[in-house]
């Protein structure tokens, strides 16, 4: 049997980082339900301390999501999760996304995303394939190909 999944990035702040990768990727930043929010602190299942408001909307703290524009409604989403930790990256990821760009974009994307505020890291070369190693503002690794 084969299994759906997310991944799930560590984050500073998963709003500011959803949207950079939501922009990144084409995808859509998931929108939180301010109603369900106020409910689920109206019931006592959470604190106004484990919200805040980012961009006009009151959000949860602890993370934020995007999803791929044709994620089936109702089903599984091919949906990154982003979600606030407490302690700084300091070690080289032992994973990363590969962004799929085209040969003939990758210099253009990778000024692009510098103009963001990624990192330009290395270039790599395996047979005929090559990439680039960047990482994004909060210093995760990731390739564009």
């Amino acid at each position: 049997m084969a299994y759906d999944f997310q991944v799930t990035v560590d984050a500073a702040d998963p709003h500011v980082l959803a949207d950079w990768w939501a922009e990144t990727l084409g995808w859509q930043t998931e929108p939180t339900d301010e109603a369900f929010v106020r409910e689920m602190i109206a019931k006592g299942y959470a604190t106004e301390a484990e919200t805040r408001t980012y961009r006009g909307s009151l959000v949860w703290k602890s993370g934020a999501a995007i999803r791929h524009p044709d994620s089936p409604a109702g089903g599984p989403p091919k949906r990154v999760l982003f979600q606030l930790v407490p302690e700084a990256k300091t070690v080289k990821n032992r994973v990363h996304l590969d962004v799929w760009v085209g040969a003939a974009n990758v210099e253009e994307q990778r000024e692009k995303l510098a103009g963001r505020g990624a990192t330009f890291l290395h270039r790599g070369r395996q047979g005929p394939h090559s990439w680039v190693t960047m990482a994004d503002p909060e210093n995760n690794e990731f390739c564009i190909s």
